[in-house]
């Protein structure tokens, strides 16, 4: 049987060639897509179930990625030789695709659809999480799934001042800029990166970029899949349902509330009476299109099952959440008001405090209405890295933050488990936006391992994580170029009205257009997440939305500053100190000695832990001790075994041994030299016990270095000069010994002994 021939399409973008490829793999999916950008490969399945399951109030979209270690040509890491639990690599990765796709399904759709994405092949140079991402969109395309696509994924860079598509992983080292951009082709949809504090016009500059490659290989998918409608047909369109509200219905709904919606919206503002008063007006609502008739047995209301045009309980609640949106963004655009009573451009109120925590190394609590985060900082050795085994980074990582959003923030009830994808992403961001400004390891040789416990939310809490953390980092005594803060924007668009809202409330981020989240100094944007849920945003309102976004930026930077301006000039007293010393690679054998000897000696002898690293053809030991007396007295040690020593330099040496013809001289850790009998003294030497005991502190010269690196030294130097009845004497007993044949107390040929 021959292999089936497969349908393959090829787009040249950025130059850089990118295939398409259906037909040959996977083919009972619904869709199925080997996309290939150099020599990495991944396989992108889509399958839709053909109807919704009864009672489904959500959207069941399932996106997962998952990197193969065999497509590196590699074995996991660790015990277990098989592929676990998702990296936080790979959660993001499928978050990025799924906040891409989920908007461009009808409203109320409910049937479950998973996509699928496997890297099959990896080329070390190029990641795989855009190709996942073109990936998946060609896959929907292909399966018949309601899908309002195609989309693709593109990554910008930008090395040397210019713009790279899809740069590789040494591109990326050297670039400014790491944007991942999404979108269809017409708008972009979604937007995530880092960068190195650059200005609102570069971030223009870069969506832009991007956004050309996205209509090319866009146009590229939408031929690829007219290729296989061509030779295999489409297939037939999927019939469903959805439970989205209906439009009459809506309407009917809004003159009902309209007034009484507005009333509520236009009260003193707090998150529990907000959506109390809503709940009492939908459930009034209820009450006059559902009349209670009487009362059941056990006490139940009896009310109609349907209105007079046969609308359900459940129509009329949806109908009720679109109505009460519309009342909510028609204040908006046309009052220019909030539901909190804020202008568009206005920030909440902020109180921050520091060193909210005793022993934990820094501490920090940001409040912005009703948002908090409680943020703290622990500072380790390089023995606490978060080690990294993935298939395009095995990279351990030295800074790294951790969000949580337990239940009680938001006033529920839940199981705790493990990390969400959202608490994942969330603490990701925030990394990103603090990483930029972290100190190399040549400054600050620490691991630093940011915690934030969101305590109350009422939208922009990883906002929140980014400015408490910075607060956390300073008052810790991390030594950051300069604090970063982080703002939540939002857009609220009805036709050529737009209004752009700055520190959104959670009701304005649900109800609303966009959630843009910007992080930065006063200097520039360090890390950006975003989402859109419209068709056509206007570049203009995107430039609109980043300036905006910098006036509260540096509004939020003043009132951090109040608490807290600039690092500490000290490290917390409860965190270790740490000092490190960069030496030759050579060196390292010498520290760490046979079996571990010396190494194990010196954090005996001072009570430090001691860490040795080996990268860029450099050794780097890191000293830890609970105080700087105990990591100076290891500091001078190691800086004493990989000192080299030189002749004519004076060295005070401990006596380890002694011999028939001298002594060992420890002159420098690890370091011993020879003592001859005849550099013990200017005359006459019987014994070296004659002159010193093991134990004693001799001042000595370094008088010669032989092959193979043996030290000779000399007391001489440092003993005054013979007087002249001195040298007589001297000179008689030598006369006396050549005499007797060269006899002396030390015995035949030992006063002529070399070592």
């Amino acid at each position: 049987m021959a292999a089936p021939q497969a349908i393959t399409q090829t787009i040249e973008v950025g130059g850089k060639t990118l295939t398409i490829e259906t037909g040959k793999l996977a083919k009972q999916a619904d869709g199925a897509v080997v996309t290939s950008l150099g020599d990495t490969v991944v396989l992108s399945t889509a399958v839709t179930d053909k109807s919704a399951k009864d009672g489904q109030h959500f959207f069941p979209l399932t996106v997962d990625y998952r990197e193969r270690f065999s497509a590196g040509g590699v074995f996991p890491g660790g015990f277990f030789k098989r592929e676990a639990r998702p990296s936080d690599k790979e959660t993001l990765t499928s978050r990025l695709i799924d906040r891409t796709i989920r908007p461009l399904f009808p409203d109320g759709f409910r049937n479950e659809v998973q996509v699928l994405n496997y890297v099959l092949a990896a080329d070390a140079e190029m990641d795989a999480d855009v190709i996942a991402g073109i990936g998946s969109s060609a896959a929907l395309s292909l399966s018949g799934s309601p899908f309002d696509g195609p989309t693709a994924h593109v990554r910008v860079g930008r090395v040397d001042g210019e713009f790279v598509l899809f740069p590789t992983q040494a591109q990326r080292a050297e670039s400014d800029v790491d944007l991942i951009v999404a979108g269809k082709a017409d708008a972009i949809a979604m937007v995530e990166g880092e960068m190195d504090e650059i200005s609102e016009d570069d971030m223009v500059a870069a969506l832009e970029f991007g956004f050309e490659a996205i209509k090319t290989i866009v146009a590229g998918i939408q031929e690829f899949v007219a290729q296989r409608d061509e030779r295999d047909g489409a297939p037939e369109p999927l019939e469903y349902e959805t439970v989205a509200a209906d439009a009459d219905l809506v309407d009917k709904v809004y003159g009902m509330i309209q007034s009484e919606v507005d009333a509520h919206l236009r009260k003193d503002y707090d998150k529990a009476s907000f959506y109390g008063g809503v709940r009492e007006i939908r459930d009034g609502l209820i009450d006059k299109l559902f009349p209670i008739s009487g009362e059941t047995e056990d006490g139940k209301d009896v009310r109609p099952s349907a209105t007079d045009d046969g609308h359900s309980v459940d129509d009329v609640k949806e109908a009720f959440k679109a109505a009460e949106s519309r009342v909510m963004r028609e204040m908006i655009l046309n009052d220019g008001r909030r539901l909190d009573g804020r202008k568009t451009d206005e920030i909440r109120d902020i109180w921050t405090e520091v060193d909210v925590l005793p022993k934990v190394h820094g501490s920090a609590v940001f409040t912005r209405g009703e948002t908090q985060a409680l943020v703290m900082v622990t500072l380790g050795t390089g023995r606490d890295v978060q080690a990294v085994d993935q298939l395009f980074d095995q990279t351990d990582k030295r800074f790294y933050l951790h969000y949580n959003f337990p239940p009680f923030s938001v006033g529920e009830t839940r199981f705790l488990r493990g990390p969400s994808r959202r608490e994942i992403g969330h603490g990701m961001l925030a990394e990103r936006a603090l990483a930029k400004l972290m100190p190399g390891e040549e400054e600050f040789p620490y691991t630093v391992r940011i915690i934030s416990d969101v305590l109350e939310s009422n939208g922009s809490s990883s906002m929140a994580t980014v400015c408490g953390g910075s607060m956390a980092l300073m008052a810790a005594g991390v030594p950051v170029e300069k604090p970063v803060a982080g703002i939540a924007m939002g857009l609220i668009a009805e036709g050529d009205k737009v209004a752009v809202l700055s520190d959104i409330l959670g009701t304005e981020d649900h109800l609303g257009d966009m959630d843009f989240k910007l992080c930065g100094t006063r200097d520039g944007i360090t890390a950006c997440q975003m989402d859109i849920k419209i068709d056509g945003l206007q570049m203009s309102t995107m430039r609109e939305a980043l300036e905006q976004a910098k006036k509260g930026r540096e509004h939020i930077l003043d009132k951090m500053a109040e608490t807290l301006a600039e690092p500490r000039e000290d490290i917390s007293p409860s965190a270790p100190r740490l000092i490190q010393v960069v030496i030759d690679q050579d060196f390292i054998g010498a520290i760490i000695g046979p079996g571990g000897k010396i190494i194990k000696g010196i954090q005996a002898d001072t009570g430090a832990s001691i860490n040795i690293d080996e990268k860029d053809g450099k050794g780097y030991v890191t000293v830890a001790a609970p105080d700087m007396d105990a990591a100076y007295a290891a500091v001078d040690i190691i800086r004493g075994i990989v000192t080299q020593p030189e002749v004519g330099e004076k060295y005070t040496g401990t006596v380890k041994n002694l011999l028939p013809f001298g002594a060992i001289l420890e002159i420098m850790p690890g370091k011993e030299a020879m003592l001859h009998v005849s550099e013990m003294a200017h005359g006459y030497v019987n014994s070296p016990e004659d002159v010193t005991q093991v134990g004693d502190k001799l001042e000595v010269q370094l008088i010669e270095i032989r092959d193979g690196g043996k030290l000779r030294v000399s007391r001489k130097p440092f003993l005054p000069e013979p007087t002249e009845e001195e040298k007589e004497a001297m000179q008689k007993r030598r006369e006396e010994r050549d005499s007797n044949g060269g006899g002396g107390g030390r015995g035949r040929g030992r006063g002529r002994r070399r070592d």
